[in-house]
């Protein structure tokens, strides 16, 4: 986007440039002044249109200062937050596996005998199939 308003205004400020220019020297052509009052007028519309074009410029110089750093702090912002959900989904992560540690780590005879009894009951039906 920041790419397309770049293009913009470059290509608004030459239109204004050449328009400015066009238009001076039309108005300077067909205004009836001997030549020492018409090289001063080109010179002064040439001096006005520098100037106006040096205020354009500086302004686009601003405008796209203003642009770069808002993007900067809109990037930052955005790494803070996805810092910010990472560290909590993390914290949230080792509690859960810290709970099924403790779980596994006080249940332990419950575990051995919930598999021996599936065993037992596979060598049952095993025993029941061959039969």
């Amino acid at each position: 986007m920041a790419e397309n308003n770049r293009g913009l205004a470059k290509g608004l400020f030459i239109g204004f440039l050449a328009g400015g220019v066009v238009g001076a020297l039309a108005a300077l052509l067909y205004a009836p002044k001997s030549g020492k009052e018409f090289r001063a007028d080109i010179k002064r519309k040439a001096s006005d249109i520098a100037e106006g074009a040096g205020d354009y410029i500086q302004t686009a110089r601003t405008k796209s200062v203003d642009i770069v750093n808002e993007g900067k702090e809109r990037s930052d912002q955005l790494i803070a937050d996805a810092k910010e959900k990472a560290e909590y989904l993390l914290g949230n992560a080792e509690k859960v596996l810290s709970g099924i540690r403790q779980r596994a780590a006080d249940e332990p005879g419950k575990v051995k005998a919930a598999f021996r009894a599936g065993v037992d009951a596979y060598k049952v039906e095993k025993g029941k199939s061959k039969s």
